[in-house]
């Protein structure tokens, strides 16, 4: 059955039960659903530039402990969603380990799906 949801709506799913969910847990096969397979994700990291695709990145979580396994705490939100037609950027905080990143996510609606096609991220230090 087929609901009507916004388009913020379905977003906010998926950055929920499959990005946010997938990092916490370490489960790869959530990420999947959330990127699209050619994705590619830049940044810095502590001040070093960072760029990986999307496979090297849900395989680096597959392979280090996850945040629910390590006992430590992770917090991560929505700090905004924009929507235009079928592109879509999410403003994310997620905290964990002694990291505090700023994503930038890029959404594009491919063949009915919501995905992420693009990830800019940096590590904020207090």
């Amino acid at each position: 059955m087929k609901t009507d949801q916004t388009p913020e709506t379905e977003i906010k799913n998926v950055i929920e039960n499959y990005y946010f969910k997938g990092i916490y847990v370490g489960n790869t096969e959530l990420l999947k659903k959330a990127f699209y397979k050619d994705a590619l994700l830049f940044g810095d990291v502590k001040g070093v530039p960072y760029f990986k695709t999307a496979a090297q990145y849900i395989d680096g979580v597959g392979n280090r402990i996850s945040p629910e396994k390590s006992g430590k705490d992770f917090k991560a939100e929505i700090i905004s969603i924009d929507v235009i037609n079928s592109i879509a950027t999410a403003k994310l905080n997620v905290k964990m380990y002694d990291f505090n990143y700023y994503n930038f996510i890029t959404f594009n609606k491919i063949n009915g799906e919501w995905l992420i096609v693009n990830k800019t991220l940096t590590d904020v230090q207090p």
